[in-house]
């Protein structure tokens, strides 16, 4: 019983970008590392390591992750008004 409430659970994780103070740019890196469970921080250096040594190649795979990876479904528009009001 225990292994089918696990495997519920991974069922469940999906890949949003982060918003707010959690995003540094379009929120790749913070979505990656709450999808892996790891720091934000740790995927930030690992992608500025891996773009400067790829000559910046890396930099379109964030943009295309942009467009591709949706935002967080709780992430409030800054300009829409909060239903309670």
């Amino acid at each position: 019983m225990h292994l089918l409430t696990h495997f519920d659970k991974t069922m469940e994780k999906k890949l949003f970008r982060t918003h707010g103070a959690e995003a540094m740019l379009l929120g790749i890196c913070g979505g990656l590392g709450k999808y892996f469970e790891i720091d934000a921080t740790i995927v930030r250096v690992a992608f500025a390591l891996i773009t400067f040594f790829s000559f910046g190649s890396l930099v379109v795979v964030y943009f295309v992750l942009a467009l591709i990876i949706p935002k967080e479904p709780n992430a409030q528009n800054p300009n829409s008004q909060s239903p309670t009001q």
